[in-house]
């Protein structure tokens, strides 16, 4: 079911901050809050699994100094969304290039609605010159597709939602240019992604 509004999803340690944002975003009407996550514990990784968000925003403070350089990559093994930083504190502009956008704390509410906009448009413009190259994701995927899985089956399998799994699936086809699973079976097999004595032939 298609929604009037874009998901946002909040990752940050202050409730107080989480919550006005919240509240700004209903007012506005255009992306609403659909989850607030305090961390990323093993127990949000799985939220974060199923959660079918279009914008991550996360205030980078939940991570020590040394992995605020791999939140990008951390974030995207669970979901496509774009990702957004929640600047609390001040930071190493480097540590903010990953980032499809930064909001500053004292931005006012239209700013952050055109920020987030943009974020999503700027994701979607990197995804689409990403090239032609599998993920590590998509290349698993890939090879549970070969193996004959179904969407529900690899979503259950890596702990994601459907949505997510459809979506490196969209994403598969459109990089290799391949459309059904005996081509895409042939493909793995091809760059040595499975063994072909692990096919139900």
């Amino acid at each position: 079911m298609k929604t009037g509004y874009k998901k946002v999803l909040l990752i940050m340690p202050s409730k107080i901050i989480a919550r006005g944002i919240e509240a700004v975003l209903s007012e506005l009407g255009e992306f609403r809050v659909d989850g607030i996550l305090s961390d990323l514990s093993h127990t949000s990784e799985a939220r974060l699994r199923n959660m079918d968000a279009d914008v991550i925003m996360i205030d980078p403070v939940v991570f020590d100094y040394v992995s605020r350089m791999n939140v990008r990559n951390r974030i995207s093994e669970y979901s496509t969304a774009a990702v957004v930083a929640f600047k609390s504190i001040p930071m190493d502009e480097e540590q903010l290039k990953q980032y499809d956008g930064v909001i500053g704390l004292y931005d006012d509410p239209v700013t952050v609605v055109k920020k987030l906009r943009e974020s999503i448009s700027s994701r979607e413009e990197s995804v689409d010159s990403e090239g032609y190259d599998l993920s590590v994701r998509e290349k698993e995927i890939l090879v549970c597709v070969a193996k004959g899985m179904l969407n529900k089956e690899i979503a259950d399998f890596y702990n994601l939602s459907i949505h997510t799994v459809i979506t490196h699936r969209k994403n598969i086809t459109r990089k290799t240019g391949i459309k059904t699973v005996a081509g895409l079976t042939v493909y793995a097999l091809l760059n040595n992604l499975i063994d072909p004595a692990s096919i139900d032939i």
